[in-house]
């Protein structure tokens, strides 16, 4: 019971330590400073990134601290994959990007807009929106065709018409290749198909950033190619900017514009995906990469 307690007070003291974000300009500038040499990003003049992660930090209970001192940006249309073994944090800074879990301390701005501060929650909202995010599950209402699934963020956040909803609905199902599976029902579907239509779903909110927790970690592995093309799609063709975690070694190395390695609630080590996969520059990133083939 002592233990725990004092863990809560460290992890409050930690907290009060944490220095306020950085002002925009000079953010930017040291960000460009850092990172354009770690990423194939075409840097354009007076670029701002557009996801600051500064100091974050996340602790469970007041005691298992997942997310310790984490910094990184991220440009806009940029693809980064973000790397590491289980327990290592990347899914919990995901979470903690779109607040499905509420940072401990640190800050997180979204084009130069803090969601962890004390913005009304309206606005928060509206911030929120333009972040997609593709879980790991699926998460797509049972009751719903493939089509009702893509249309429902519309009409119930978008306030679109149903008439319009269904047609982009339509649309993005067919950029998936799920044209042909509108009126099917999630239990219809193999796995792959229905990830494929949680990434429609996301596509057809049209955010200005889209969120990957391991999307294919949950698919047996002859379904796993047929995401990842659709993920390679949106990536090379979609001008989107996508922060992916994942496993998919293969598919980092070809997409990524950056790739991230993380490792006891940081981040370890970051480059070009030529950079990390054949010259990394600290030794447990190369152990990682060597225990994975």
């Amino acid at each position: 019971m002592f233990d725990k307690a004092k863990a809560r007070v460290d992890a409050r003291r930690e907290a009060r330590q944490v220095p306020p974000p950085l002002d925009p300009e000079q953010a930017a500038k040291e960000a460009h400073e850092r990172d354009k040499g770690l990423t194939k990003h075409h840097f354009e003049p007076h670029e701002h990134p557009c996801v600051r992660i500064e100091h974050l930090m996340k602790t469970f209970d007041g005691e298992t601290q997942v997310l310790t001192d984490v910094n990184l940006t991220v440009w806009p249309g940029e693809v980064v994959c973000v790397l590491g073994p289980s327990g290592s944090g990347k899914s919990t800074m995901l979470r903690c990007i779109n607040l499905l879990e509420t940072p401990t301390a640190g800050h997180i701005l979204i084009e130069d807009k803090e969601i962890t501060g004390h913005l009304p929650t309206k606005e928060v909202n509206k911030l929120r929106q333009n972040l997609g995010m593709v879980f790991q599950s699926f998460n797509l209402f049972p009751n719903l065709t493939a089509k009702g699934n893509v249309m429902i963020g519309q009409t119930k956040v978008l306030k679109k018409s149903k008439e319009e909803a269904e047609a982009e609905a339509l649309k993005q199902l067919d950029a998936v290749g799920l044209g042909d599976r509108a009126d099917f029902k999630p239990a219809q579907l193999s796995g792959g198909q229905q990830q494929r239509v949680a990434i429609a779903r996301a596509v057809a909110m049209h955010p200005d950033i889209l969120l990957f927790d391991e999307p294919t970690s949950a698919l047996d592995p002859e379904l796993v190619r047929g995401v990842l093309d659709v993920m390679r799609d949106l990536a090379e063709n979609g001008g989107m900017t996508m922060i992916v975690v994942t496993h998919e070694m293969g598919f980092a190395r070809e997409v990524a514009d950056r790739v991230v390695f993380m490792e006891g609630g940081v981040v370890v080590e970051q480059g070009t995906p030529e950079q990390v996969f054949d010259n990394p520059q600290h030794n447990r990133t190369a152990e990682f990469l060597g225990s994975i083939g």
